[in-house]
This record gives C-alpha cells, structure tokens and sequence, in this order.
C-alpha cells in the first residue's frame, strides 16, 4: 500500500472539494471571503499562510545545519508576527482597505503612489512564492517518483484550481485544511522520534533532555558529535552579531509588510475581530515553531549516526550490494541514502577512493574532506525514512509539506491577483470597470501568477535553500512597504511624495544588493565584501533605516497631507470612526 499515493491525493482531493463547495461569486468573495470569516478560522488560515514551504521544510534543516545560527529565521518570523498583530492588523482592518497598495494610494492620494506599491507587492510576492513552488518539487520529485520541474507543474495545477476558482473565500477554508494537515505531519514525526532518542513523548522537552541510556544531554552529545567531526559548534554562530541582529530585523520588519499575511486580517468583520484572529494565529504557530529546534536537533544526529562512516552502496545497486557489504562485516549506507540520491539533492564524492562516506567539517582534525553532501530543505521530508517510521508516518509528512507550500502560494496569488485586477486595472486605469470584470481579470491574473511562480520555482532550485529565497521576499517588504505603512498609520504628516520617495529608496538598493551578491558579479564574494557585514538576508533592515529616513526627510520638505487625510490618520487608530471620511469598507469606490 503506497500511503504517500493516499494521503496526497486523498487532501489535495479535499482541497479541490473546498474550493468548489466555497466557490467565490462576487468580488468580495474573491477578495476578502465577504468579510465574514470568524477569528478562529482566520486564525488557523492565518497560520497556514504563514507557515510555508520555509517554515515546514527549511526551516528545522537550516537550525539542523547551522546550529544555533538557524535559529535567527525562527526569532525572525515569531516577533515579526507579534510586531504585525499589535501594530498593524487592527488599523489596516480599521482603515477597510483590503490590499497594501489600495491604503497606500487612498492614505497618500496619490494613483503613482499606488503603482509603486503594485510594483513593490509583485517584487515581493513572486520572490516569496519562487520559495514556495521550489518545496512543492521537492516533495513531489523524492516521494512520487518524478522530477523536480515535473513536481513544480503539479503544484501548480493544485494552486490553479482552488485559488483561481475559489478565490480568498475557496482559499481561507482550504488553508483550515491545509493546517491540520500540516501541524499533524510535522509534530506526529517529531513525538515519534522524540520517544526513540530519548524516550520523552514531548519534542520540545525531548531534544534538551538526555539521550535513552545515557547520562548527556541530547544537544551536548550533538555539539561534541559535530565538532569531532570538524564543524562548528553546534551551540554557535559563524555570522557576527550584527548580522544576526540585521537578518532578524530584516524578517521581522518584513513579515510586517508581508502583502499575504495583511491581506487576511481583512476577511473578519471588524478591527477587534483582526486583533483576535492575530491571537488565535499566534497560537497556532506556536506549535509548530516550537518543535522546529527538536526536528532539525534530531534529523542531525539521526544523519550523521545512519551515514557517517559506513561503505558506500549505489543507489542501482542497493538490494544486492547491501547483502554483500554486511558478508564482508561491513556497515552499508542506509536505504533512505540511496533512494535519495536519485533527486541529487543528497551526494557522495568518494574523494579518497575507499569506498567509505565520510561526513567532515572544514576544520576536520584527520584532514579528511567531506564526502556527503545532503541538502539542507530534505531535513524534514527524509526524517522519518532515517528514523524508520511507519510508511503511513511518512506519507503523511510528504502532505505536509505539500500543504504548507500551496497554501502560502494561494494567499500570494490572492495578492498577485488583485494587485493586478484591482488596484491597477479597476482602481489605477479602468475606474469604470464593472465587478463582473473585475472577477474575470483577477481569475485571468492568478492563472497567469501561477504558470510565472511556477517557473521562477523552477529557477529558484539554483539560487538558495527555500528559507534563504523566502527571506530575500522579506528583506524586499521590510525595505519598501514596512516604512509606508507604519508611517502612514503613525504619522500624519507623511505625504505621498515621501511615500513614493521611501519605497523606491526600500525596493530598488535592496533588489540590486541581492541580485549582484546572489545571481551577479558578486556570487562568490565572502562576508568580508558586503556592506558593514551585512548579508543578502538581512541588507533588507539597513535598507528600511534609509527608505524611513528619506521618507521622513521628502515629506517635511513638501506640502503636508491634505487636512482630511491627516483626520484619517487620527481616525484609522480609534476604531468605528473611520466611515466618516466615507472611506467605503469594501475598499470597491473608484479613487477621485
């Protein structure tokens, strides 16, 4: 019985049952599920959003590799999203607009205002989503037996009937669907290996406490293990702090201006109901990100214990020659080795030709170089095939980690599309469109995001590690949407010249230093040659300091606000006044 077969095609089975039964009707149901989603649901969609192919797959494999230095995405992203539900969510739901560039053209009046914004959001969106389709053929490309391109456009067929059908209505239900699916797949694994490690059903307990039959410490016996090998310190960094300090600010500042994540505090009825559904959404988060650090701590060990050392088996070759190693009195390498060696994103190169994978770091003390290289985004994926769970165990974390890529892929699609057909099409440069329209240009624009993320996925494979890629999206959003907003909440005398001013000084340094360091001339640079020692990853806070500063400085030498936005301004932050300014909740009036 293939259980992986059973549990992809029985949820994306779901899935597609969802977006037919929540099949959006009108340009509200597209766009913000009619408003009317509760707190909780929102909460739990919320969660899945937000919870993609980085925080599912990349996430526990970069703390796995990196050590404590992995763990700067997981401080990131969780005090991101606190910053988000306290700061921003209840006045952007207050202000009724229900996407980032239609606040940013009606708070600073301005249609070039809007565009730029449009611009920043398509910049953001496809960077992000290019992460997420990458997981998507990772998953497909080990566990349905395809290649990784092949796995992309399967996802992408996912994603095109749901979101395109469904719209922000099919999209919320199907990622209340998708979470459960998620959060079971990856804690279930984790508690299994948990009680074989250490024998605490508990993973958060589990991998700080000690190992079954032994007086040390489960991370203690990994930071000797990993530094007699010749890595760094498990417990340590390599990055200086004021690049850890950076990369943190970059991903919390920018799951801030995250466009996907903003746009669902707009599917609930009022301002108190966005502040709830951010509690709730925190909640569901928690689980996760909480068991992150013991998933990546035990897939470690687990590699280095099951690989290191033992005789090289081919793929091809493995039934028969595994028989014949143990004859010789030898360790084979392990199944799951050999069945992943056939995607390449597992490799041995026997350097010194005899015949055994050895696993070394740079400072390895018998000068022995490393020979097995494993891919940081199968960390996850390929956990229980080291553990040797149950197949059902497996085939539900290949799920997973299905679901968590294509629900965070619909709710950038949701913003691809209606940055497309609403802002620019109905609001910018067709103000007469009727909403029947609209709802055909936005279903005609999400099919058209979904074939270009596919593709960028595709290329992605190439650039980084998916958490790598999705942080670019989030250094892109801290840099040129965060200031806008936040000033634009807190501040009434921005002016839309300054607002303009801000995210063209946030996108295009921030762009540049990540092309140039990661696809340019500079691909092969070392820490020594960025700016004050700032990585790709986190140049995005530097950046945000300058765009909020020329921001500042642009609006206080022009013309302030008119009065009525600065009015709008008070008013966004003491809920139940802003109708008066007669900004329509739906966000569907045509701009002046």
């Amino acid at each position: 019985m293939d259980w992986t077969l059973i549990w992809v095609l029985g949820t994306f089975g779901l899935y597609i049952g969802i977006a037919l039964w929540a099949r959006a009707g009108s340009t509200n149901d597209f766009y913000v599920a009619g408003h009317g989603v509760h707190p909780v649901v929102n909460g739990m969609a919320t969660a899945a959003d937000w919870m993609s192919a980085a925080s599912f797959l990349s996430m526990a494999g970069l703390i796995a590799g990196m050590g404590y230095g992995g763990s700067v995405y997981l401080m990131g992203w969780t005090g991101g999203y606190v910053l988000l539900a306290l700061l921003l969510a209840p006045f952007l739901r207050e202000f009724g607009k229900f996407t980032v560039p239609d606040f940013v053209g009606d708070r600073y009046y301005s249609g070039t205002a809007r565009i730029v914004a449009v611009i920043c959001a398509l910049f953001v969106s496809f960077t992000y989503i290019a992460g997420q389709m990458s997981g998507v053929g990772i998953a497909f490309s080990r566990f349905l037996g395809v290649d990784f391109n092949t796995g992309i456009f399967f996802g992408m067929g996912i994603v095109f009937v749901y979101a395109v059908l469904g719209g922000m209505k099919g999209v919320t239900y199907t990622q209340v669907a998708q979470y459960v699916v998620l959060i079971f797949a990856y804690t279930v694994p984790a508690i299994f290996i948990s009680l074989m490690l250490t024998n605490n059903p508990v993973p958060q307990l589990g991998f700080i406490g000690n190992l079954k039959g032994d007086d040390v410490s489960m991370l203690q016996k990994l930071d000797e293990t990993v530094k007699g090998l010749g890595f760094e310190s498990y417990l340590s960094s390599s990055k200086t702090n004021f690049d850890i300090f950076c990369i943190t600010a970059a991903l919390m500042f920018g799951t801030a201006g995250l466009p996907h994540v903003i746009i669902r505090f707009f599917t609930v009825p009022n301002a108190a109901d966005a502040r709830l559904s951010a509690g709730w959404a925190l909640v569901f988060i928690a689980i996760l990100y909480t068991v992150a650090p013991a998933v990546g701590a035990f897939a470690r060990h687990n590699i280095i214990e099951s690989v290191n050392e033992t005789t090289y088996v081919p793929a091809a070759e493995y039934a028969e020659g595994s028989q014949l190693v143990s004859e010789a009195g030898e360790t084979p390498s392990p199944a799951w080795f050999a069945n992943w060696e056939t995607t390449g994103l597992v490799a041995f190169d026997d350097k010194n030709g005899d015949g055994q994978m050895q696993i070394r770091g740079p400072a390895a003390p018998d000068g022995l170089e490393n020979e097995v290289t494993v891919n940081n985004d199968i960390y996850v994926l390929a956990n229980p095939e080291i553990a040797q769970l149950p197949e059902w165990v497996i085939g539900l974390v290949v799920a997973g980690g299905l679901a968590a890529a294509l629900s965070t892929a619909a709710g950038l699609l949701m913003v691809i599309s209606s940055a497309v057909s609403h802002d620019l099409c109905r609001r910018t440069f067709f103000k007469g469109m009727t909403d029947k329209t609209e709802l055909r240009v936005a279903r005609a624009a999400a099919a058209a995001a979904v074939i270009a993320a596919g593709f960028m996925g595709i290329y992605s494979a190439d650039l980084a590690f998916v958490a790598q890629v999705v942080a670019f999206a989030f250094g892109l959003a801290a840099a040129s949407l965060f200031p806008v907003i936040l000033l634009g909440i807190f501040w009434k005398r921005m002016n839309r010249e300054g607002a303009i001013a801000s995210m063209l000084t946030g996108l295009i340094p921030t762009f540049a230093y990540i092309w140039h360091f990661k696809l340019g001339a500079g691909k092969a640079a070392t820490a020594e040659d960025w700016f004050l020692g700032v990585s790709p990853e986190g140049i995005g806070f530097v950046v945000m300091i300058l765009s909020i500063l020329v921001g500042v400085a642009v609006s206080l030498a022009t013309k302030p606000p008119p009065q009525d936005i600065q009015d709008l301004v008070e008013d966004i932050r003491i809920p139940g006044t802003r109708r008066s300014h007669g900004i329509a909740d739906s966000g569907m009036a045509p701009v002046d």
